[in-house]
């Protein structure tokens, strides 16, 4: 298939273009590089550069290239940020997405696979969450992803428009061969903090909260490689090309690990003493975020690959060898 990946200069989306053309599909890359990096981009891929609040320019991409799916990643994603300044999300990541859905549906591509998040669903109900509980999303990023997804809904049901929405989970690792990784400014995600830590770019790494009702007091989360997720897309892909319907989907390995867990696993992997610091606990932390991924499993017979160690290790060779 010839597929359009949209912020596939960005962390997730140059992962899964490589697992993409592994499995020999013909891609392009959109992205405006606002948050992408073209080193990210391989060779031999056909990059646009092209916003998707632009119209004109999506329909001459479209018109140019004859797509038959999508997997769309272009957005903004950092809750902060979000809180601080609602009408750029709601902007970038609602508007930018329904001039796509519009191209899309004009140009008659009926396959589209989303990058959600497990953020939608809020303070979970239940623990491991599974895509019975009701979305509930507590900040305007998981607002506008939530939005996405009943865009989708409504596309769907009126121009037989078929989507999955991945809702994945804490996202984190880099490439095997270390040749493309997780760069954010700021960096908001743990792990990245942790080496940059373990490098000496921190004093230290602040723990906020350890009096959570979890097994050490600190939040726990489901960590999943990046390269697992990719392979969830490349999936959800071939799910939809086989005609099956429009679908949700959690994507995570069903472990939870703390903070605390976290940084000593860091510490085991890089062999430095990685100092932390507690602190009070954040606004709107939920004390445990672990995926019920039994769907996952059943619908695109996805499992993870990477466990924590090796997620940490694919991290740390990438950051280790860039020049901060």
């Amino acid at each position: 298939m010839r597929v359009l990946v949209t912020g596939g200069a960005g962390y997730i989306g140059s992962h899964t273009v490589r697992r993409l053309m592994k499995k020999g599909h013909e891609v392009v890359i959109l992205d405006n590089l606002s948050r992408g990096h073209i080193e990210s981009v391989s060779e031999n891929v056909t990059f646009e550069k092209a916003d998707l609040l632009d119209v004109n320019s999506l329909k001459y991409v479209f018109s140019k290239h004859k797509f038959d799916a999508i997997v769309h990643f272009a957005a903004f994603a950092y809750v902060g940020e979000s809180v601080e300044n609602p009408g750029l999300y709601y902007e970038n990541n609602v508007v930018g997405s329904f001039n796509l859905i519009k191209t899309v549906n004009e140009y008659g591509v009926k396959k589209f696979v989303f990058s959600s998040t497990c953020s939608v669903y809020g303070n979970p109900e239940r623990i491991p969450i599974s895509e019975a509980q009701k979305p509930a999303p507590i900040n305007p990023y998981a607002k506008t992803k939530l939005m996405i997804e009943n865009i989708l809904s409504d596309f769907d049901g009126s121009h037989g428009l078929k989507y999955t929405a991945l809702r994945y989970f804490n996202a984190a690792g880099d490439s095997d061969d270390g040749s493309i990784g997780e760069s954010h400014e700021p960096e908001p995600h743990l792990i990245p903090l942790v080496l940059f830590t373990a490098l000496g770019k921190r004093n230290n790494i602040k723990i906020y909260g350890d009096d959570y009702e979890t097994k050490d007091g600190t939040c726990l989360r489901d960590y999943i490689h990046v390269n697992d997720l990719a392979d969830a897309h490349v999936l959800a892909l071939e799910y939809l090309n086989d005609g099956n319907p429009s679908t949700a989907i959690n994507i995570g390995t069903g472990d939870g690990y703390s903070v605390k867990e976290i940084i000593d696993a860091a510490r085991a992997v890089t062999g430095k003493e990685i100092k932390s610091e507690i602190t009070g606990r954040r606004a709107g932390d939920p004390a445990v975020l672990v995926a019920d991924n039994s769907k996952a499993k059943k619908i695109l017979g996805w499992k993870s690959e990477y466990g924590l160690k090796r997620i940490i290790e694919t991290a740390w060779n990438w950051h280790k060898n860039q020049k901060y």
